[in-house]
């Protein structure tokens, strides 16, 4: 089984813009998730999918591999299509570049999953989660099923019932054709509403297994997320 993970990075998002550049410790924010990302223990190749000449020639300096994408895609998943609907591929890792925090170890979960032939695509999600987490319109959740299956995420949950509720973890991993499927549909009633590309996949009845952890980090959302952030990076080190 082939399996790779792909990292989208747009250099201007909407909330923090530049953000995949911002140093921690004196190394872009990406580059930080991707060498992580590169100690899974199932990935057989990390890309860096870019959209901006800066960010290319940035990761060039390094040992990752990257690749320039359209500008123009609305979303990650949309990124990395363009990347792999040419590569011999069966598993797809959809790696967030805003998770410097990342435990390869989730990887390498999301990846066993498809041992099941009739997973066609998986995330991760957190018991971490704090009663400020449940107000965070940063921080995403998802309500599970009795068999780990996604049924629902949400932003704010002012008007759903708390209890149930898990953390989103920044991970997707696809069959190569769910994936080129999930792109090529179009957008969602719901993923309009909440502003989630996920509930694209549940609209059109795409399955979302979930592997469950205790993962303690949160990703980059806002510049206020990076002070934290760079205190726990130089606390793992030391």
């Amino acid at each position: 089984m082939s399996v790779i993970g792909v990292i989208p990075a747009r250099l201007d998002s909407e909330r923090f813009p530049r953000k995949i550049l911002t140093p921690i410790n004196g190394k872009p924010m990406v580059m930080c998730v991707a060498e992580r990302a590169m100690n899974a223990s199932l990935l057989d190749e990390v890309i860096i999918a870019v959209d901006s000449e800066e960010v290319y020639k940035e990761i060039k300096k390094s040992n990752v591999k990257v690749v320039m994408t359209a500008k123009d895609h609305l979303t990650g998943s949309d990124r990395i299509a363009e990347v792999v609907e040419n590569r011999d591929v069966d598993i797809v890792v959809n790696i967030q570049g805003d998770e410097p925090m990342l435990d390869p170890k989730i990887i390498d979960g999301l990846v066993n999953e498809f041992d099941d032939s009739s997973i066609s695509m998986t995330t991760a999600v957190s018991t971490d989660i704090s009663p400020k987490d449940f107000f965070n319109s940063n921080i995403v959740k998802v309500l599970l099923d009795e068999n780990r299956d996604a049924i629902g995420f949400r932003r704010d949950l002012f008007q759903e019932k708390i209890g149930g509720w898990y953390r989103h973890v920044g991970l997707y991993a696809y069959q190569k054709d769910t994936l080129l499927k999930f792109a090529g549909l179009p957008t969602s009633d719901n993923e309009k509403k909440f502003h989630l590309e996920q509930l694209r996949a549940l609209d059109n009845g795409i399955p979302i297994r979930a592997v469950i952890t205790d993962y303690p980090y949160r990703g980059v959302d806002v510049e206020e997320d990076l002070n934290v952030i760079i205190k726990m990076n130089k606390h793992e080190k030391s």
